[in-house]
């Protein structure tokens, strides 16, 4: 990979000297996570997506939950101590973290918000999230994501009927 090819994720973790593997896909914002695992040979468990929301109280909060999972609001505002959080909108997140839909990393945002990480990732060896540009994702361990980025790992998503 190039040096222009680096994404600011990429520049993030190789300046805290963070191991990682990076892994391209022919970028399409409309696939799903699961196609996107499934493209990189990958468990879906081991995918994560990223998502923003916004509490009651105006403050933002960033979930990385397994591509697979959705995310249960109610876990979320608790975990992060909110009456009650939700989505934000979509043009909203580019002015906001820096990245685009499809694109979005916990790692390199414009700011850091408090951010909660599904607990199925601890049991991950390695685990896959967005390298903040559609069509790029970074594999790395849940324990060095926790050195980059300030996160708690929690109970988050809706359980499987």
């Amino acid at each position: 990979m190039k040096n222009n090819d680096k994404t600011n994720v990429m520049r993030v973790l190789d300046g805290k000297k963070i191991s990682y593997k990076s892994h391209t896909y022919e970028p399409d914002a409309t696939l799903s996570g699961e196609q996107i695992a499934e493209i990189l040979g990958e468990n879906p468990d081991h995918v994560f997506k990223t998502l923003v929301t916004q509490g009651k109280s105006g403050g933002y909060y960033v979930f990385v939950i397994p591509v697979q999972s959705e995310l249960d609001l109610k876990k979320a505002a608790k975990t992060a101590g909110e009456k009650a959080v939700g989505m934000i909108k979509q043009k909203e997140l580019l002015p906001l973290t820096g990245y685009v839909h499809g694109g979005c990393s916990p790692i390199g945002m414009k700011k850091q918000f408090p951010t909660f990480i599904h607990e199925t990732a601890k049991q991950c060896e390695t685990m896959f999230v967005s390298a903040g540009k559609v069509g790029y994702q970074i594999e790395l361990s849940p324990q060095d994501l926790m050195t980059v980025i300030r996160c708690d790992f929690s109970d988050i998503v809706v359980e499987e009927m």
